[in-house]
C-alpha cells in the first residue's frame, strides 16, 4: 500500500502579519502538517519561533503541529513544546548527547518523535533507534535559513535511509521527510528514493508574491498523481 504523501508547510517563510489567514489557505488547499521551525541561534545561527506561536495556531487548525527543535539540549524544552500543543516533536541528533533518553522522554508525552540528521550525519547513528521512532528528517539543506541551494548526495542517503527502513520491517511505520529546497524537481528525485513527507517553503508553497492556495494545491495534487 502506497504510504501517504505528506505536506508539511513551513510556517518561518509564512507573512507573520497574516498568519491565521495563511494557515486557513494552507489548509483549504490540502496541507496536511504545519512545520514549526525552532531555533535557538546556537545550534543553528538564526532565532525563530517559539511555543506561543504553537498554542496560538493550534486553536485555529485541525491540521498537525509538527515542531522541529534546531535547539541544544532540547531534552530542556520537551515538555513546553507539548503543552503548547505539538502533535510531532522531531530533535536532531547531532544536538543530543543521550539521544535515547530524548527519545524515551518525547514518547512518555503521548506525541510523535522524529529524529532529524544534518546532511553530513552518517545514518548509521540512528540505525538502533528506527524501531523507537515515527519520522526520520533527512535535511537536503544545512539547516538555520530558507532558500538554500539543494545537496544533491542527500537523495541517495534517502534512498539507502529506506532500503534500512525495509530491512527493519518499520516500512508502514516510519515516515522519511525532507526539508530543504522542496520544489517540483526535488520532490520527484526524492519521492523515487522513497520519501513521503516534504517541508514546503519558498521554493514551492511560499514563492515570492505566492498564491498560497493555488499553490498547496498543485503541490497536493502533485504528491497525489505523481507515480
Amino acid at each position: 500500500m502506497l504510504k501517504k504523501r505528506i505536506i508539511s508547510a513551513s510556517l518561518m517563510c509564512a507573512d507573520f502579519c497574516n498568519l491565521a489567514k495563511v494557515v486557513g489557505l494552507l489548509e483549504k488547499g490540502g496541507c496536511d502538517w504545519l512545520h514549526f521551525d525552532i531555533m535557538d541561534g546556537i545550534f543553528v545561527p538564526n532565532i525563530t519561533l517559539g511555543p506561543d506561536v504553537i498554542r496560538a495556531i493550534k486553536k485555529i487548525t485541525k491540521m498537525k503541529m509538527d515542531v522541529h527543535l534546531m535547539i541544544i539540549d532540547p531534552i530542556r524544552y520537551i515538555k513546553q513544546f507539548v503543552d503548547a500543543g505539538s502533535d510531532i516533536l522531531t530533535v536532531h541528533i547531532e544536538s543530543c548527547v543521550h539521544i535515547h533518553r530524548v527519545i524515551m522522554n518525547i514518547k512518555e508525552h503521548n506525541v510523535k518523535v522524529g529524529i532529524a540528521l544534518n546532511p553530513s550525519t552518517n545514518l548509521d547513528t540512528i540505525e538502533y533507534l528506527l524501531p523507537e521512532i515515527d519520522i526520520v528528517l533527512i535535511m537536503s539543506v544545512n539547516p538555520g535559513f530558507a532558500g538554500q541551494k539543494f545537496i544533491p548526495f542527500t537523495v541517495d542517503k534517502v534512498r539507502k535511509l529506506k532500503q534500512k527502513i525495509v530491512q527493519h520491517g518499520l516500512e508502514n511505520k516510519i515516515d522519511i521527510q525532507v526539508d530543504g529546497n522542496i520544489n517540483e524537481t526535488t520532490t520527484a528525485q526524492l519521492l523515487e528514493a522513497g520519501a513521503n513527507s516534504f517541508v514546503a517553503g519558498t521554493s514551492f508553497i511560499f514563492k515570492p508574491n505566492a498564491d498560497i492556495y493555488k499553490n498547496t494545491q498543485e503541490m497536493r495534487k502533485f504528491l497525489d498523481t505523481y507515480k
